[in-house]
């Protein structure tokens, strides 16, 4: 079993295992990681957003093989949009336990114990959410995994950036994905990871700019360079400048990877072989080995230089969300001093108790009703509009009743009179044109008794 505290060859060989985070997560960082953990067990995050890491990239820019590369889990891949809606990735720490995983979504909760049903159950989700076509949704699905492999933290994974519409897709497609992106890049607490291919043009990617839209400064963005492998020949000396931030400048720079292909999955290689070949490919390379000292490539050196700016994140995040957490606070406390001691629970002081509250809401009605001794205002004064509104609301309706008996009669004397005189019409007759006309006045009767209940 790995220990926290062992070495460097414990570390190398442990890094190559599902969740790469792992080997990483030392003293130093644990306490940070903890903190914000303790903070989503106990339901800060419905009210204040907290630290996460958001991958961001263009359509098929290799943004699942990332995640899936610091996560340890295979997610769905493939041609066209493959991430149709938010996936929010928990990955939660145990020690000495098995894999267990938590898929949510819209109600739904499963609980699996086989890593390789990851991809189905996001399926499943996905088309449960935004269908069977090629659409998207704004609805999260939250995939949390239990391991002893991974360490607390939360990647959230969002559609490809797309530009023309498919078949299926509406026309605005490209438009609903970016205001989707932005809901969750825009937020302070969130560190970008903008996923670019070596082979295009990063100064046209529109993944980029947006995060340049909402961190011109690049102090929550990094960006990540995929696919190095199909760099054309002659071109990796732009590859370099771009990583030298020579191209387009990011403070927190950028790194190389190199994330198992469609190719390597077919083959049957494993998340663990793939890193390591990710390792021989770059010290074998000719223009990327330098970078290898320099900690700018490999899955391995992306968990380290992530796990120390979430870590100096958070640090920057806390003063804010200790402020937040106070002002919630403060707001809590005075609207509880407007409430009074609750109800007991013994059941000989119920009576007594139920007693005191109705007579001290009886003496707030009187003194809501005393002319000229009250501090608030006349209770008959408030109310008075409410009643005289009523009023005139039954007077506009006595016209319309009157024609309904008219009509009522003169067709009772046409179809349903017997022996009776005329105009002696059944009392039954009577009665059901008053019921229907008190039904057709229930309705605004309630609203103008809520309408007092709420001055009262």
């Amino acid at each position: 079993m790995h220990r926290p505290d062992a070495g460097s060859e414990d570390e190398e060989r442990d890094g190559i295992q599902r969740g790469v985070f792992y080997s990483h997560l030392d003293r130093h960082v644990r306490p940070f990681i903890e903190l914000i953990d303790f903070l989503r067990s106990i339901g800060i995050e419905k009210d204040l957003a907290l630290p996460a890491i958001a991958v961001v990239g263009d359509q098929s820019s290799g943004k699942s093989s990332v995640l899936e590369a610091l996560s340890g889990v295979a997610l769905p891949r493939g041609s066209g949009i493959v991430t149709r809606c938010p996936l929010e990735l928990k990955l939660r720490k145990c020690f000495g336990g098995k894999w267990k995983a938590k898929i949510s979504y819209q109600g739904v909760v499963e609980t699996f114990e086989d890593p390789s049903l990851v991809e189905i159950h996001v399926k499943t989700a996905q088309n449960t959410l935004a269908g069977d076509g090629v659409g998207i949704c704004d609805d999260l699905i939250t995939l949390e995994i239990t391991s002893p492999d991974v360490c607390d933290l939360t990647l959230i994974d969002l559609p490809g950036i797309t530009r023309v519409p498919v078949t299926g897709q509406p026309e605005d497609i490209g438009d609903q994905i970016r205001r989707l992106i932005l809901k969750f890049i825009k937020k302070q607490e969130t560190i970008n990871l903008v996923v670019v291919p070596c082979n295009v043009d990063i100064a046209t990617t529109e993944a980029l700019r947006m995060a340049q839209s909402v961190d011109p400064e690049g102090a929550r963005t990094l960006a990540i360079l995929t696919k190095p492998d199909l760099v054309d020949k002659g071109a990796e000396p732009d590859i370099l400048k771009i990583v030298n931030g020579q191209v387009v400048h990011l403070n927190k720079g950028y790194i190389i990877v190199k994330c198992r292909g469609q190719n390597d999955i077919n083959q049957k290689i494993s998340l663990a072989d793939a890193t390591r070949l990710e390792m021989e490919f770059f010290k074998n390379h000719h223009h990327f080995s330098p970078l290898l000292e320099q900690n700018k490539v490999t899955t391995q050196c992306l968990a380290t230089k992530l796990t120390q700016d979430l870590v100096d994140h958070i640090k920057t995040s806390l003063p804010y969300l200790t402020d937040q957490i106070r002002e919630h606070l403060e707001t809590v406390k005075t609207e509880l001093k407007k409430y009074s001691t609750g109800p007991p629970l013994e059941r000989k002081k119920m009576g007594p108790y139920l007693t005191e509250r109705l007579i001290d809401f009886i003496e707030k009605i009187h003194e809501l009703c005393r002319i000229g001794n009250s501090s608030e205002k006349n209770l008959h004064t408030c109310l008075r509009p409410v009643f005289q509104q009523w009023d005139s609301y039954l007077s506009n309706t006595k016209g319309s009743f009157l024609n309904k008996v008219a009509a009522m009669i003169k067709n009772y004397d046409k179809e349903h009179r017997g022996r009776e005189l005329m105009t002696f019409s059944d009392y039954c007759v009577y009665e059901h044109a008053v019921q229907k006309h008190i039904l057709g006045l229930q309705e605004p009767a309630l609203d103008v008794l809520k309408a007092i209940g709420g001055i009262i």
